[in-house]
């Protein structure tokens, strides 16, 4: 065997161990992100049942919350507070059933979701937050440029919510392009309208910033390129040939 497909082998194998241990290290976070949420899921189920057994006391539940967290917060730290109990009663009173907790969502994602008023938008952030895969950041920004109520400009909140629950596969772009769009990451002050040249111009100077700081291996090569598609190679051949 040739040294250079030794050294090819050897490579293709410690890239393959080093995908391995990546992949046990993101599957290890998930796994401690979601023992989190379940720790605090059931937190809030076992406040619902004894907050049940003083009901006839209209004061109890405050009462209840605020004498837990004066016990918890010297031994845990700031993560049992008051607010933090409320929101654990709030996760266990919206998801009632275990089994429909997300393990792909941490506490952070569920505390934006447990926000939200309307049953249908909150069902909507979440599931797009599974699809695909957002973050923490990711779903605060969707939530605060109000990306919900925009795609309802331009589609009704059934088919929204269908396409989110994968029930049906949209039939026109407007079921999946915001209207409008928002593009404040681009650093754009806000105008009625832009023209094409000035959005294209952020664009690529966010993508530009965004390649160079990503360092070796990746480079920004033009703003414009010219693609010969096969035909038009061919055409061109004929041309010089003739």
């Amino acid at each position: 065997m040739a040294k250079r497909e030794i050294e090819s082998l050897n490579k293709n194998f410690v890239t393959d161990i080093r995908g391995i241990i990546e992949q046990s290290r993101r599957n290890a976070v998930r796994s401690v992100d979601f023992c989190r949420v379940q720790m605090y899921w059931n937190i809030g189920r076992r406040i619902q049942v004894e907050e049940q057994k003083g009901k006839k006391r209209a004061d109890y539940g405050s009462f209840l919350l605020k004498n837990l967290s004066k016990e918890l917060e010297p031994e845990y730290g700031s993560g049992f507070s008051v607010r933090q109990l409320e929101m654990c009663r709030q996760f266990f009173r919206l998801y009632p059933i275990a089994n429909t907790v997300c393990s792909q969502l941490n506490w952070s994602q569920y505390k934006l979701l447990i926000a939200i008023d309307d049953a249908d938008k909150r069902e909507y952030y979440q599931l797009e937050s599974v699809n695909n895969a957002w973050t923490k950041r990711e779903l605060e920004r969707q939530i605060h440029s109000q990306l919900y109520e925009r795609l309802l400009m331009s589609s009704d909140k059934e088919k929204v919510l269908a396409v989110a629950r994968k029930q049906r596969i949209p039939e026109t772009p407007q079921e999946v392009i915001k209207d409008p769009m928002v593009l404040e990451f681009l650093g754009l002050e806000r105008n009625p309208e832009y023209y094409e040249r000035d959005l294209e111009t952020a664009i690529i100077n966010h993508l530009q910033r965004f390649l160079l700081e990503l360092g070796n291996g990746f480079a920004f090569i033009a703003r414009q390129r010219r693609i010969l598609l096969e035909d038009d190679a061919a055409r061109r051949q004929r041309y010089d040939l003739g």
